[in-house]
């Protein structure tokens, strides 16, 4: 009876421990830290989003071809950038010089939501393999038990083969 406390005991502190250890990687992943976002990163984060889309594809290039064909159709007197379009060079220019660094600080942070991602995934394979681990030494208890048990069989099967060697 004594053995079968002790081995309760055993058990009892490896989950207490298992369940300490999983405590702190499941209040992370639950509660991972607020995003807190400046002006600057919800406007680069929006920026990139509509800069990435077919939506603006389209209408840029709605508003080229607009641009084009006023500029080649009027009257040169209401020309406002006659051909070469050098106007429409500059302005072009402008956007993509202003885009790009816009769109780099989104991808950035992207990387860092990834960052932070990958750790939530370590964390839970952490957890998974504390699970395992605690799984194995229940398993490595029990076996002890077992063979802590099988030992007593033997050496009373042995004590009472002595005794029928000494009847004999």
């Amino acid at each position: 009876m004594n053995a079968k406390t002790t081995q309760v005991k055993k058990l009892q502190e490896i989950v207490k421990k298992a369940i300490e250890d999983e405590n702190l990687i499941t209040n992370n992943l639950l509660n991972p830290p607020k995003e807190l976002l400046t002006k600057g990163q919800s406007i680069s984060d929006k920026v990139a989003k509509f800069g990435g889309s077919w939506a603006f594809i389209i209408s840029f290039l709605v508003i080229l071809v607009v641009w084009i064909l006023f500029n080649t159709l009027t009257p040169v007197k209401d020309n406002f950038d006659p051909y070469p379009f050098i106007l429409m060079n500059l302005i072009l220019s402008c956007i993509a010089a202003l885009q790009a660094p816009v769109i780099m600080m989104s991808q950035n942070r992207q990387e860092e939501k990834d960052r932070k991602r990958g750790e939530n995934d370590y964390l839970v394979n952490l957890k998974a393999e504390l699970e395992i681990n605690a799984l194995n030494q229940k398993i490595d208890l029990i076996l002890e038990e077992q063979i802590q048990a099988l030992f007593e069989s033997q050496a009373k099967q042995l004590e009472i083969l002595k005794k029928l060697e000494q009847k004999l």
